[in-house]
């Protein structure tokens, strides 16, 4: 499939105009941002799989090359110095002539320990941006990840460019394929593992190629926020089916979750009012409203949901104020989204980085910043039974209002989570999700 990449210039001016700021709050001349370099496993001979420095993949696509690097300056051309060794034991990448090429000097490097003589000379006013701080410290850089201009760019990586949110929307395309494979994969009654490699098909990604480790829970297992293992054995019986799993484009990332019932009944009717809160929330996104507002209507919609189903005898809003819905939806309601999944600059004030952390009773929200057009979110708010917090309310006195009954029948299902990923427009929010019929 082709792409118009023609915004790709605007997204380097962009770049260029933040880097030109950045620079000039910390009194430095540029940056020199190292795409990183492999990582060697404890007394072996392989390498874990490479993970792309997130500075680096903001100026361009490229996400598998170790011991590259970017020097920039705001102003001038940006010079990439290109690793490209003489190598028989592994794939050499080719000379860049992809859409972005043209936007760079490009400098080849065939040795990763002959960089020197390509970088600045003199090194007193510029800054390294990378995770190798023995790196940096032998090629002489006394100024490492420097606050101000760290701060400055994360917090302004929340505002995305046309070229970026084209690059989000591809990311939703490849993941809305994965997860259609992975609901018939479990209508037809596959194991976890079957279920994760028709995703994986589907979606056109290697393990080490997703933004994130999916997460592919039957039955219970639903219950567990972050269940990363996959049995190779199909249950007895598949009762329901959670999904949360993402997809990659030039390093842009997918995060969307599903929930799925094999039969009609209690807990399938569960998963429609939460779908329903989801797009709920989805609407409320809207520049000006403080994203923790939308986090505390995510515990209204779910106690309400609580409420009408006779899981717990209170009205919503009594649910809520009893802290009984934190109980069953204990994790944040979304977080930004971009070069990586939980994209950076979500709980500061400003672009100082003063901090705006979470609220005391909703200590695992992500964000904390006033919605803005241009801004990407993920909504998920759940609903689940998890058997150490239920213990934890079972031994309160607010363990009066629950219908213990309904609970217990519905914990064999684990959990419900709905996700969508969201654009926030001055006028509209876009639903890149939805766009695919998921």
């Amino acid at each position: 499939m082709t792409h118009d990449f023609s915004n790709y210039n605007e997204h380097i001016q962009v770049l260029q105009n933040r880097t030109k700021e950045a620079l000039a709050r910390e009194g430095l001349d540029g940056l020199v941002i190292h795409s990183g370099q492999s990582k060697r496993l404890f007394l072996d001979d392989n390498h874990y799989p490479f993970k792309v420095n997130p500075q680096f993949k903001a100026w361009l696509p490229v996400v598998d090359n170790p011991n590259c690097w970017l020097v920039v300056n705001g102003e001038d051309k940006p010079t990439l110095i290109f690793y490209r060794p003489v190598d028989f034991w592994h794939k050499v990448p080719p000379e860049p002539t992809d859409f972005w090429a043209e936007h760079f000097d490009i400098v080849m490097l065939k040795q990763a320990d002959a960089v020197e003589k390509h970088l600045p000379y003199d090194k007193q006013k510029y800054a390294y941006v990378g995770e190798y701080l023995e790196v940096a410290n032998a090629l002489g850089f006394e100024n490492v990840n420097p606050d101000r201009v760290l701060h400055y760019l994360h917090y302004h990586r929340a505002y995305k460019t046309d070229y970026e949110l084209d690059c989000l929307r591809q990311a939703n395309v490849l993941a809305a394929a994965g997860h259609k494979a992975a609901e018939a994969a479990f209508r037809a009654g596959k194991s976890e593992f079957d279920i994760n490699l028709a995703y994986l098909q589907a979606s056109r990604h290697g393990d080490n190629d997703l933004p994130y480790t999916g997460i592919v829970a039957l039955n219970e297992h639903a219950a567990i926020l972050h269940y990363m293992q996959c049995d190779i054995d199909a249950p007895a019986q598949s009762r329901s089916f959670l999904i949360d799993a993402g997809a990659s484009f030039h390093g842009y990332a997918a995060d969307i979750t599903r929930t799925y019932s094999r039969q009609s009944g209690a807990f399938a009717d569960l998963i429609a009012q939460m779908d329903k809160v989801t797009l709920t929330l989805a609407d409320a996104l809207k520049p000006g409203v403080p994203y923790t507002d939308i986090h505390l209507l995510a515990h209204k919609g779910v106690a309400e949901i609580l409420s009408d189903s006779g899981i717990v005898n209170l009205s919503g809003a009594d649910t809520v104020s009893s802290g009984i819905s934190r109980t069953f939806f204990p994790h944040g309601i979304g977080h930004f989204l971009g070069l990586q999944v939980h994209d950076v600059g979500g709980l500061v004030n400003d672009d100082r980085g003063t901090p705006k952390p979470a609220p005391e009773d909703h200590p695992f929200l992500r964000c904390t910043r006033v919605v803005e057009a241009r801004q990407v979110f993920t909504i998920e708010p759940g609903l689940y039974f998890i058997d150490s917090l239920l213990a934890d309310l079972k031994s309160t006195p607010q363990s009066k209002y629950i219908n213990w009954d309904k609970v217990e029948a519905l914990k064999p299902f684990g959990g419900i989570r709905i996700e969508d990923n969201i654009i926030v427009h001055r006028d509209r929010n876009e639903n890149m999700t939805r766009d695919q019929d998921l």
